[in-house]
């Protein structure tokens, strides 16, 4: 053999010892099948390839973690693994389960969030449908400032842009990732609307309506509430909300709302303080938002429960009383039934 030959041999040997060790590590993933049933396989969120590794030849859905690792390591897949859940299919083999878990679609959970809900109410019903691991870290996270600040919103918490919709998540998700999914949905929703044709600012807005979106039963009389509660703010009246004081001590609130509550000072509770509460008290849909920049032109200053879902209007105290006495007092009357169902 030349020298010449010599020296190109040995130049390409590498590379060819390379590329015949990577087709047979292919041959060898790409024969055996995994024969259990279809089964759904967790890569949980910042778990490194060790872990995931171990844990797919502990469960029978691959024949070798070495081969598997020198997969991985050859076609640099090492850090390109996905988090969530995956469904691995009968009969997958190797190269199946690297497609499922690179590139494929996590198993999603659907839920729904209703329109008026809170941030701990939200909290709560995304723990409980598996979607984040603790609803403190949610809270936590959903009223820290700075946080609320690097999502564009003017407040203190995230609270009135968490906006009510159907979403799919994957399980165990990290609650930021959650706050700015919903965030980013409430953008989109409000992206053509014109906050300018209101007095107030879009911050004070989105306060009044998350206030609409507690008061209201009857979707008709959001529109309404909407005229009752602008009015009271033109006349600089306590807007006198039970749900504004209830959200200033919700964290221990037990459901029974007393009169001690309504005298606690708090910057929520417009029982004492002439003005909107320091922040939204729920997450709004865009129906009350619309509310507030439409409200409908009349001169009532209060409202009452008929304990059916809509209410009395009045314009002034002593109908407002009378109307207290009547729907409120007399128990005949605290036994309402669903406006759905005043005209059946």
């Amino acid at each position: 053999m030349s020298k010449k030959h010599l020296f190109i041999l040995l130049v390409l040997a590498p590379g060819l010892a390379i590329l015949l060790a990577g087709i047979r590590v292919y041959d060898q993933i790409n024969w055996w099948k995994y024969s259990g049933p279809d089964i759904v396989f967790e890569v949980k969120s910042g778990e490194a390839f060790s872990s995931i590794n171990y844990r797919l030849k502990k469960e029978d859905l691959i024949s070798s973690s070495k081969l598997f690792y020198r997969y991985a390591k050859i076609n640099d897949l090492m850090t390109k693994f996905k988090a969530g859940r995956f469904m691995i299919k009968s009969d997958s083999n190797m190269l199946d389960v690297f497609d499922t878990l690179v590139n494929g679609k996590a198993i999603a959970t659907q839920i729904t969030i209703p329109e008026g809900k809170n941030l701990f109410e939200i909290a709560k019903l995304l723990e409980e449908k598996g979607v984040i691991e603790s609803a403190n870290e949610f809270i936590t996270l959903a009223k820290d400032e700075e946080f609320a600040k690097s999502l564009g919103i003017e407040g203190q918490r995230v609270e009135g842009y968490l906006y009510p919709e159907t979403y799919h998540f994957n399980e165990k998700m990290p609650a930021k990732l959650v706050i700015q999914s919903m965030v980013s949905e409430f953008n989109k929703k409000i992206s053509e609307i014109d906050f300018s044709k209101s007095s107030l600012s879009k911050s004070e807005v989105i306060t009044l309506a998350s206030l609409v979106e507690k008061e209201t039963g009857a979707a008709f009389e959001r529109p309404i509430i909407a005229g009752v509660f602008l009015n009271r703010l033109k006349k600089k009246m306590r807007l006198q909300s039970d749900p504004t004081t209830i959200y200033g001590i919700y964290e221990n609130f037990n459901g029974n709302l007393r009169k001690r509550d309504l005298l606690e000072l708090t910057p929520y509770n417009t029982y004492k303080i002439p003005a909107l509460p320091a922040g939204p008290i729920s997450n709004p849909g865009i129906e009350s938002i619309n509310a507030v920049l439409n409200p409908e032109q009349h001169s009532y200053l209060y409202f009452v429960s008929k304990n059916d879902g809509t209410h009395i209007f009045s314009k002034t105290y002593k109908d407002h009383a009378k109307a207290v006495n009547t729907w409120q007092k007399m128990r005949q009357n605290r036994e309402g039934r669903s406006w759905r169902d005043l005209n059946n």
